[in-house]
């Protein structure tokens, strides 16, 4: 299923300006603070300077931000900002809707892979409790980055809801797949040891 750019809803957003000063060197600092600000859905406006959403849900990570920038010698300013005119405010949006557009996009990716790996055991017919592990966990990690996405999405994309939708069918195959493991499993058992016919005479 293709992840479409349907017309956005417009809910308010207030936002927070991001200005990240780290020493160039070493760089393992100035990586660790953008791994941060990425993990928190803040998005790239300038150089140095990154805009989020002003809500609670991404305090912490501006807060591990701002700590990551002091132990690497730098300083992390965090300010409130309120568009002056339209144009500001869609230079904003715009660039925060993009990266919720991608990530979207690349979540119905790899769900699609999922759906496809279930489809493979299938025909295979390789029904056995360490593959069936592995289907869980692969469809766990699914779910914590479901769960990510649809804490930075405050604009309401109605790609979250074909998101959310689509990782029900996951869940639904591999509920599936789940019942062929457990249906092979039981028919490859052996005898419980004592079953036989004499145990049973009175």
């Amino acid at each position: 299923m293709k992840v479409e750019n349907r017309p956005v809803p417009s809910p308010s957003v207030a936002w927070l300006m991001v200005l990240a000063q780290v020493p160039s060197q070493p760089s393992r600092h100035r990586v660790a603070v953008w791994r941060e600000l990425r993990k928190a859905g803040a998005v790239p406006i300038s150089a140095g300077a990154w805009a989020v959403p002003d809500t609670a849900a991404f305090h912490p990570y501006l807060e591990r931000a701002a700590e990551l920038c002091r132990r690497g010698g730098g300083t992390l300013a965090v300010l409130a900002v309120e568009p002056r005119d339209e144009e500001s405010e869609a230079l904003i949006r715009s660039a925060y809707l993009a990266a919720r557009l991608d990530e979207w996009s690349e979540f119905d990716a790899e769900c699609g892979h999922y759906e496809a790996e279930i489809a493979k055991e299938i025909a295979k017919r390789k029904f056995t409790f360490g593959e069936l592990e592995e289907e869980e966990q692969s469809l766990e990690r699914l779910r914590r980055w479901f769960q990510d996405l649809r804490r930075r999405d405050v604009l309401d994309l109605p790609q979250a809801a074909d998101a959310e939708a689509r990782l029900r069918t996951c869940e639904e195959l591999l509920d599936g797949y789940a019942a062929q493991v457990y249906d092979a499993m039981h028919q490859g058992a052996p005898a419980s040891a004592g079953s036989t016919d004499g145990d049973e005479q009175a």
